[in-house]
């Protein structure tokens, strides 16, 4: 998928930040997962596991809704959402714009 260096050299600058937003809305939910963010849950002794686990201790015996490791679990279980894939498209597109 990321092909040979030279390859990539040779794209216009625009195509480098569409190419690099196309590859972080992939690489995004498989680092969670591998992580241990995952669409069952959090995999038992996985690094999701320990910073939950500190999380729960820091918040007093729970994980606080909204939190890191809330929004981790619910794009490790479900992905990006379209907004979010929106989002991030229109962010690399305004990057390529301002820095040709």
């Amino acid at each position: 998928l990321l092909g040979n260096d030279q390859e990539l050299t040779k794209l216009p600058v625009v195509a480098k930040y569409i190419y690099l937003v196309f590859l972080a809305t992939i690489a995004v939910p498989v680092a969670l997962g591998a992580a241990g963010f995952t669409g069952a849950g959090i995999a038992a002794g996985s690094l999701a596991a320990k910073m939950m686990s500190a999380a729960a201790i820091a918040n007093g015996g729970g994980v606080a809704a909204g939190s890191a490791v809330a929004a981790l679990q619910s794009v490790g279980a479900a992905g990006l959402s379209t907004a979010t894939t929106a989002a991030v498209t229109a962010g690399g597109a305004l990057l390529a714009a301002i820095f040709p």
